[in-house]
């Protein structure tokens, strides 16, 4: 037994956040005097990670609604409560954490009937460290949840909610069974593929898997089937036998849309396959990752990669180095443009690289979200300052969020939020504000591409589009980030970044300086003159044909691109 079980990765337990839904499989002896199965799943609660609760919530019959005692209810708090509504679960709100000798129970009781109109008389209080409170919430699951609803005598229909996959026995999806039974040596069948297999082996979560002999209508549990490729297993797909299936398939789940893209690519070209396919197995236990496969002149061939959010990105960056052992070059992330030529196409760009050129463009859009921040009182000012004077956002409305606390609400670029905005909110609320955002639309900015030239070499990985006014102070402050991270070389480098057909920015890392004068000792200074000419002929000639080689850190240094308003 360990502290934070549910949490089985190292990333998790490092970082002190949920990565993944995980579910387990508890039974309770209830005061009624009947012993109860309750099927649980433990969900994020990052803005990050909302299509795991998304396709948990499709799961479930109910939902526990967790606020913690020491934080109060945070904006992303509200945005899964409405997730849960949408899905007409049944909401048991709870106060956690109340063991804790900053934790403010009356107040997160008032805010929780304030944001959310729970009555506050509903509210349960609980300590998962001592236990207090979590005898009552087990009755208020066993009393106000409703069982599952699911004829086991129907044809089987199941929903693949999860899946992971093991180097021995193939891919093992995570099934929640609505109607039927399905147990070992049954033929089933994918819906969307058509594709049949023999199950091998069914079992439960209690969290590790435990085989079982079948598992029926309303159970959620694993099936084993001996299905060898990534693809054939999709989330959201519907299981049915393949001897008997039924009519319709299970809704499923929404395409998750990417909200900001980067570029991958292997730390050795050579490794570019096994990067394939580790990918290939993560999108499988990581829905919401989205890759396709591109080419730069700069780093070679990798994938543009879509992701929910930064921590989503960071998180698989460090899944792919842990689990599967690969080192990758992650270029600096972006979100999608919207750009209308003057032959009235448009085109989506999500990468640099693939920005037309400005003189076919007739405007350029970019995406906009709604900014929630719920934050005390006092912050108003800075937050304000933050997100209106740094980060081009617009003041929608203010609305109060209980005691001493508001929820503002903004219209901002989304690309202004993806860099470092979380930190500077923490930053400037010492760490009191919340956020959460969804995307609302696409609206027409001025925006430009800005080119970062190496040795007068384009350097596609380097380049970034940001808007107009901003163009000159993220294009300085990046090439003096690279003229600290690249290394100098026998001949002078010079960094420029170009926007609008022009330079708009420049800066030197000077020549490493070999000192060809050491061995003059004294004599005619018509000698020590000769030999300066001819090194200096040579570092001509030498930058000519020289390469500039790159680091990694260079690439990553414009992930701090955001420091620039600091």
């Amino acid at each position: 037994m360990r502290e934070q079980f549910l949490d089985m990765m190292d990333i998790e337990r490092e970082r002190g956040i949920t990565i993944k839904a995980q579910p387990v499989k508890v039974y309770y002896d209830a005061e009624d005097g009947n012993r109860y199965e309750i099927n649980i799943i433990d969900t994020p609660g990052h803005v990050d990670f909302y299509y795991e609760v998304s396709r948990s919530l499709a799961a479930c019959e109910g939902a526990i609604l967790l606020v913690d005692a020491s934080q109060g209810v945070e904006a992303q708090t509200v945005a899964n409560t409405y997730m849960a509504i949408d899905n007409n679960l049944e909401i048991i709100p709870a106060v956690n954490k109340i063991d804790l000798p900053n934790a403010n129970i009356e107040e997160t009781i008032s805010e929780i009937e304030d944001l959310l109109g729970i009555p506050s008389d509903e509210v349960l209080l609980v300590s998962a460290k001592t236990g207090q409170g979590v005898k009552e919430l087990l009755e208020a699951v066993v009393k106000k949840v409703p069982p599952p609803l699911g004829d086991v005598s129907a044809p089987l229909k199941a929903l693949i909610f999860d899946a992971k996959h093991d180097k021995y026995r193939g891919v093992i999806v995570y099934v929640r069974i609505f109607e039927g039974v399905v147990k070992p040596g049954d033929r089933i069948m994918m819906m969307s593929s058509g594709n049949e297999y023999e199950v091998t082996e069914v079992g439960i979560f209690s969290p590790f898997m435990i085989p079982a002999d079948s598992l029926s209508a309303g159970e959620v549990g694993y099936i084993i089937a001996g299905i060898k490729e990534v693809q054939n297993a999709r989330v959201g797909d519907t299981i049915t036998s393949a001897n008997n299936p039924t009519l319709e398939p299970l809704p499923g789940y929404r395409e998750p849309k990417p909200m900001v893209y980067a570029g991958m690519y292997p730390g050795l070209p050579e490794y570019y396959e096994e990067l394939r396919k580790a990918l290939e197995k993560l999108k499988l236990n990581d829905a919401a990752l989205v890759f396709e496969p591109e080419n730069s002149p700069a780093l070679g061939f990798g994938f543009r990669c879509g992701f929910l959010g930064l921590l989503h990105m960071d998180v698989v960056r460090e899944r792919l180095e842990r689990e599967f052992e690969i080192a990758v070059i992650l270029t600096a992330p972006n979100v999608v443009y919207r750009v209308k030529l003057r032959n009235d196409d448009i085109v989506e760009v999500n990468d640099p690289a693939k920005y037309p050129d400005e003189s076919l463009i007739e405007w350029t859009e970019e995406p906009f979200v709604k900014l929630s921040i719920i934050t005390p009182t006092d912050y108003m000012g800075p937050i304000m300052n933050l997100v209106q004077n740094e980060k081009r956002g617009m003041f929608l409305s203010v609305e109060n969020a209980g005691k001493n606390r508001i929820v503002m609400n903004f219209e901002v670029p989304l690309g202004e939020i993806i860099f470092e905005f979380f930190d500077r909110l923490k930053a400037v609320s010492r760490g009191y504000a919340s956020m959460d955002y969804e995307f609302i639309g696409f609206k027409r900015s001025d925006l430009v591409k800005v080119t970062v030239l190496v040795n007068k070499e384009p350097v596609d990985a380097l380049s970034f589009i940001v808007h107009e006014s901003k163009a000159y102070p993220v294009a300085k402050k990046i090439l003096e980030k690279l003229k600290d991270l690249i290394p100098r070389h026998q001949f002078s480098i010079p960094l420029q970044a170009k926007a609008k057909g022009r330079i708009i920015a420049r800066e030197d890392i000077p020549a490493l300086r070999k000192d060809v004068l050491a061995k003059c000792y004294g004599g005619d200074v018509t000698r020590k003159m000769k030999l300066l000419e001819k090194q200096k002929e040579g570092k001509k000639r030498m930058r000519e044909i020289g390469r500039v080689s790159i680091p990694q850190e260079a690439f990553l240094a414009l992930l701090k691109i955001g420091e620039t308003e600091d």
